[in-house]
């Protein structure tokens, strides 16, 4: 079993940046793909992003795409998404996913977060 948190959303306004954090309760965090998705309100979560195991190959909505990086740290047990040029329509609660293959996009993946909220106001 894995827990991941997250944390580091809050207010924002259009054209400023936040960056995500989640962390990762495993010893073997190494073994592990991850990636953020988004749900805005009304409508279902998306794919927003993704790591694989080692972090050599990353993966990125056509939406954010230029603006967000993904990336890990091993020794912290910990991805972050760094958000930059945000806009209004990115308002949405960001949730952490881990899988021990590869992040799917459709969402069904091993073990997700509570998620944290971004809101950027236009």
């Amino acid at each position: 079993q894995v827990q991941l948190v997250e944390s580091g959303g809050g207010l924002v306004q259009a054209g400023g940046s936040l960056r995500l954090s989640c962390t990762a309760s495993t010893r073997t965090f190494s073994r592990y793909a991850m990636g953020w998705f988004r749900q805005a309100p009304g409508k279902e979560r998306e794919f927003v992003a993704a790591i694989s195991r080692i972090g050599g190959s990353t993966t990125y909505a056509d939406s954010v795409k230029g603006r967000f990086t993904i990336s890990r740290d091993g020794t912290k047990n910990t991805i972050y998404l760094q958000m930059d040029s945000l806009k209004f329509e990115d308002t949405a609660v960001y949730y952490c996913a881990a899988d021990q293959l590869s992040i799917r996009t459709n969402g069904r993946n091993d073990y997700w977060g509570q998620g944290t909220q971004v809101t950027v106001s236009s």
